[in-house]
């Protein structure tokens, strides 16, 4: 289709006067549209030349035109010598509608408000992912020489045990949690099957009139165990509530302390390897600006991990107070219970919840709202 196209177009001869311009070729809107075609399924040319060999033949004749031009070119064949021009012609519609004639400017439009904010957004956060980068690869490498035993690692040896303490206490007293949480689902357990043992006995002292007063005595006293049973279920409640709060929010808050504490040593150490390794390197112009930088990082880290150790060292004061007045409470308020239970004295049992305030909840009861828990 091509060849057809350009066969056509090579029959048509311009006229070319002295000044090297074309004349005006007669108007075919046919030819035209052909030629638009191949201009556009051909190579998209981003620079003008005229070619003057034969089409297809080598370009040592390439005339650089400089003008600019645009994609709605003529493909057209020259003078007798059957030479095809290649032209892309500038669209002065386009480009200069006024017809000035002068070439358009490559101005850029200025950056408005919204696009300098989001251009600093995106840097600050370039500015975040590079010093955590940073500050992860030198922890990383840090933590791998302590535990190749290549590395030397900062430790306060008092504060180290008293953490040591804290995680063993911690594990100790989830143990006690756990049990104290079936003791619980057992005596809920026993409760259940009491006060169904109960109820038997009191329809079969009515169906048997020569056993009635013998099932009537064990239905009242399987009544009067269900009802200390819920007492006692009342207070062993409140010690496993109380134990739970004291492990789960409690020690758990100082242990958050303690993680952030060990992060910290982490990266002083890490910090502070960096800097003694610029300092035995050469002393430069450049090696001093680094190493000006990295006392200044190091310094930082140092006063953080000096503030976190004394925070820990004040919650793990004031978790140990804490602890000791909790657990005096909670047991002496179990071994009370439990004794007056197994006693069977009923009186000691009342007597034990009020004097913790423990209130029960009658079978059945909605759970309370926490602001009449308060």
């Amino acid at each position: 289709m091509t060849d057809g196209i350009l066969g056509k177009a090579a029959t048509m001869e311009i006229p070319i006067h002295g000044n090297g311009e074309a004349g005006q070729l007669p108007e075919d809107d046919g030819l035209e549209q052909d030629l638009q075609q191949v201009m556009v399924s051909g190579p998209n040319l981003n620079e003008t030349s005229i070619v003057s060999g034969g089409y297809g033949g080598s370009g040592d004749g390439l005339i650089p035109t400089g003008k600019s031009f645009s994609s709605t070119g003529r493909k057209v064949r020259v003078g007798p010598q059957r030479h095809l021009v290649y032209l892309r012609e500038a669209s002065v519609r386009e480009l200069d509608p006024l017809g000035s004639g002068r070439h358009p400017s490559h101005s850029t439009t200025p950056a408005g408000p919204g696009d300098e904010v989001a251009r600093g957004i995106a840097g600050e956060k370039f500015d975040i992912v590079k010093k955590w980068g940073i500050n992860t690869y030198k922890c990383t490498k840090q933590l791998l020489s302590e535990r190749f035993g290549r590395g030397s690692r900062t430790v306060d040896l008092e504060l180290e045990l008293q953490i040591e303490l804290l995680r063993e206490t911690k594990r100790k007293y989830e143990s006690v949690l756990q049990l104290g949480r079936a003791l619980t689902a057992h005596l809920y357990s026993l409760l259940q099957t009491q006060h169904a043992l109960g109820d038997a006995f009191a329809d079969l002292s009515q169906k048997s009139p020569e056993l009635q007063e013998e099932f009537g005595y064990n239905a009242e006293t399987q009544k009067l165990l269900c009802k200390n049973g819920e007492t006692l279920l009342g207070a062993v409640n409140f010690f496993v509530s109380s134990i739970n709060t004291l492990v789960t929010k409690t020690m758990e808050d100082t242990l958050m302390t303690v993680k952030q504490y060990e992060a910290a040593r982490l990266e002083y150490d890490a910090y502070r390897t960096d800097l003694e390794e610029l300092s035995l390197g050469p002393r430069d112009a450049g090696t001093r600006g680094r190493l000006e930088s990295a006392q200044a990082t190091f310094q930082a880290h140092r006063d953080k991990y000096e503030k976190l150790r004394g925070d820990v060292a004040i919650k793990l004061k004031f978790l140990e107070e804490n602890k000791i007045k909790v657990m005096h409470k909670q047991l002496l308020l179990f071994h009370n219970a439990v004794s007056a239970y197994f006693a069977g004295n009923q009186k000691q049992l009342e007597q034990t919840l009020q004097q913790f305030n423990i209130k029960l909840r009658p079978p059945g009861a909605e759970k309370p709202s926490w602001l009449e828990e308060q």
